[in-house]
């Protein structure tokens, strides 16, 4: 019997983050962490969830953007799509007519991305696993047949993937029981955001070790001598085993990004993340080139596999970073991954806003089973606010992700936090306008 796909609803659902500077980073001064939230349901009551992460504004386009796709998802059998998932992720991101707008970048893709992760979500459901463990158990072709290898295989062939995800087949099960006894290693962004002093950065640097994190990043980018300030301060605060980051969310010229990085090196960051424009590939070799030891990350931007295979192949970058909600769903991120592990460059997900910790949980977990085989320098982003809006939240102790349990992608909100922070009309948002006359 078929099980088709009926309705898709949007919600426009606004944090005021904004408040305390939460996420306020050098070129985002007051973010408002928002997501435009997506159900899908079928005919038989099947449901599954998903989002796209903004800063405020324009969330409200992206639910629009969902919207406009609804003719690609409804009328779908939800059995035909779990028996070729790539195939309709294909169909997709193929429509002629609004893959023009893209083609396979911006607010389209990640519209597109937010339809399919729903869509693995609702299998994962389905299936009663967590989507870490449902993609874990699959065979290699399955598994290799749901990444999108168009436009990447002059360096990654079909071959090559399966050759991949085949020399690990053998070992995945250790690697599971690895997970569920002792969790991902994370690293904290809380202690950072630009827009807090130094009392409070300091203050945060302490509780962060007590808690286990053994990775702090700082935001930087805004003034030079404030930023040699705050590392010193951190350093103090922590001593030189913390392994500090360092992200200046693109406010650099490529020639003031190397200057400025020589500048931050005897506090020793391990990486200075998204020093210049997220597109500039030679920019970004550059930068390598120039700061020694210190190693270049981005990806939190990247628009599509095609920017990350030219990052990766030419060694622009040392460290990639994926974002959950940037590209086309999990799988387009599954070919990032196997780039990466082709030419040995760990991926340690960007996580800095809502959703996106309960997301790259699981995307990090498939990739240590099924993809790279191992967890070496890689630690995934935390970020300790939001998560009590989502009924299977994040899970972290002593500085690790736990390996979620609950069926699906850990996405799906609390249904009285998004009838209270839906924008303009729900009750969080109605009480401020009160307060503020407007």
């Amino acid at each position: 019997m078929p099980n088709k796909i009926v309705r898709l609803t949007t919600r426009d659902v606004r944090f005021p983050t904004s408040d305390h500077l939460d996420g306020s980073d050098a070129t985002n001064k007051d973010p408002d962490y928002s997501a435009a939230y997506i159900t899908l349901e079928t005919e038989k009551g099947d449901r599954g969830y998903g989002l796209i992460f903004t800063i405020g504004r324009g969330n409200d386009i992206c639910c629009k953007t969902v919207e406009a796709m609804s003719h690609l998802v409804i009328g779908k059998d939800f059995d035909d799509i779990r028996t070729d998932i790539g195939g309709y992720y294909n169909e997709l991101r193929s429509d002629s007519q609004i893959r023009w707008l893209g083609p396979e970048k911006g607010i389209v893709h990640m519209a597109a991305g937010a339809i399919v992760n729903a869509v693995w979500d609702m299998w994962g459901r389905a299936e009663g696993k967590p989507v870490w463990r449902l993609l874990s158990k699959m065979d290699p072709e399955e598994f290799v047949n749901c990444a999108d290898l168009r436009y990447v295989e002059d360096v990654l062939t079909r071959d090559e993937a399966l050759a991949i995800v085949e020399r690990n087949i053998a070992t995945r099960d250790r690697r599971i029981r690895y997970l569920e006894d002792h969790g991902y290693p994370a690293y904290t962004i809380s202690a950072g955001w630009l827009g807090y002093d130094d009392e409070k950065i300091r203050r945060l640097c302490r509780e962060a070790v007590q808690q286990g994190f053994s990775h702090i990043k700082l935001k930087v980018g805004a003034n030079v001598d404030d930023d040699i300030r705050r590392l010193r301060n951190i350093r103090e605060t922590v001593g030189n085993d913390v392994i500090l980051m360092v992200d200046a969310n693109q406010a650099w010229e490529v020639n003031e990004a190397i200057e400025w990085m020589r500048r931050l090196a005897p506090y020793k960051p391990w990486f200075i993340e998204e020093p210049t424009s997220p597109d500039d590939i030679m920019g970004h070799r550059k930068i390598k080139e120039g700061i020694g030891e210190i190693r270049v990350a981005t990806g939190e931007h990247c628009a599509n596999r095609i920017l990350f295979k030219q990052f990766i192949a030419s060694d622009a970058i040392d460290v990639v970073q994926i974002d959950a909600c940037r590209l086309a769903g999990l799988n387009e991120i599954l070919t990032v991954f196997l780039l990466a592990a082709k030419f040995g460059k760990p991926v340690c997900p960007h996580a800095g806003g809502v959703g996106l910790c309960e997301y790259v949980q699981h995307l990090s977990m498939i990739d240590y089973v099924m993809i790279s085989g191992e967890i070496g320098e890689r630690v995934i982003e935390f970020a300790d606010h939001l998560h009590e809006h989502f009924e299977d939240p994040c899970v972290v102790r002593k500085g690790a992700y736990l390996a979620p349990t609950a069926p699906g992608f850990s996405v799906r909100m609390r249904e009285q936090s998004v009838a209270d922070y839906e924008y303009p009309g729900g009750s969080q948002w109605r009480a401020r306008v009160g307060r503020t006359g407007g």
